[in-house]
């Protein structure tokens, strides 16, 4: 059995993420939950700003189900053969377009921010304060259940290395994104009401709006950029690959690396293919064994071309 084989076989089962797959339906039903109250008192009180806030939500309780849809596919297709690599991206795709859908909710609150600004309304303020603080409670309750999305990952053990938040769980993050875009505009937002219930300043409602518009559009691009670096495989620049080079460059067999590929297959777990050039009677185990320190390589491909002595040769 390779090391890719009895690693794809101890994580087969751990597939989707169970636990965050629990949390990330909790947090919905919570959103859910907050979404009908809002949308009930924005007819109740005639607010046009909850009665957007209330749809604004249904936005990320669709997200937060398309997470925990995407653990439970993973979770489900986890022994399926057709896998070649298992289906730890199935969740990288979840956050992916959940991602687009925090680009389309920026949009919806930058769209109705404007409109509102243009053509102001009047605003129940004490009541849409006090659903404000209601939904503020329960996003950072949200933010608790999904509180390990957005960690970093920088622990280690031998020459296992953390290499940033590309490491953590890319699907969870991007329920967790979801939840602080809900929280960051509720704070906004009852900034706002409080600056327009204290000094009249109604402008203050879709200006808050644009500013929140903003801070989601940074965080959508930025969940866009790392879950698209994982579905193209456009990690050669990855520390794991300078350490390959490292490794190969350190051993006592002289040789050059002449082509390389490093793509990722779990959270913190990459595959490479490496093709060597060397003049010495070297076989591919012997350049496995160095490459194994690193316990984030679970599937080593390496390929050995020798030159003649006579030929120049420069070690990587």
């Amino acid at each position: 059995m390779t090391s890719f084989d009895a690693w794809r076989h101890s994580h087969v089962f751990d597939a989707g993420n169970p636990l965050a797959e629990r949390a990330t339906l909790w947090a919905m039903a919570l959103t859910a939950l907050m979404m009908l109250a809002e949308i009930a008192g924005g007819w109740a009180f005639n607010s046009m700003a909850l009665l957007a806030d209330g749809w604004h939500m249904s936005s990320h309780v669709l997200a937060l189900g398309l997470a925990a849809a995407s653990y439970a596919a993973a979770r489900r297709l986890a022994g399926n053969g057709r896998f070649a690599f298992g289906t730890w991206k199935i969740e990288v795709l979840g956050g992916y377009s959940s991602a687009i859908l925090l680009l389309l909710v920026a949009a919806l609150m930058l769209w109705q921010s404007v409109a509102r600004l243009l053509a102001p309304e009047p605003i129940q303020y004490d009541a849409a304060i006090a659903i404000g603080l209601a939904g503020l409670a329960v996003n950072l309750a949200c933010a608790w259940l999904l509180r390990g999305g957005h960690q970093h990952d920088h622990h280690g053990h031998g020459h296992h290395h953390g290499h940033g938040d590309a490491h953590g769980d890319l699907n969870l993050r991007s329920a967790y994104l979801h939840v602080l875009a809900d929280a960051a505009t509720s704070v906004l937002a009852i900034a706002a009401l409080a600056g327009g219930k204290l000094w009249g300043a109604n402008w203050l409602d879709p200006v808050m709006g644009m500013v929140g518009a903003v801070l989601v559009t940074v965080w959508a691009v930025g969940l866009l950029r790392d879950t698209g670096r994982v579905l193209l495989d456009a990690e050669m620049d990855a520390p794991v690959v300078q350490e390959i080079h490292e490794a190969i460059a350190a051993g006592p067999v002289p040789a050059s690396i002449c082509d390389l590929h490093v793509w990722r297959v779990g959270k913190d777990k990459y595959a490479c293919i490496v093709s060597l050039v060397t003049a010495a009677d070297a076989q591919p185990d012997d350049f496995k064994r160095l490459l194994r320190v690193h316990d984030e390589l679970v599937h080593i491909s390496v390929e050995v071309n020798r030159v003649t002595a006579a030929d120049a040769f420069v070690p990587a």
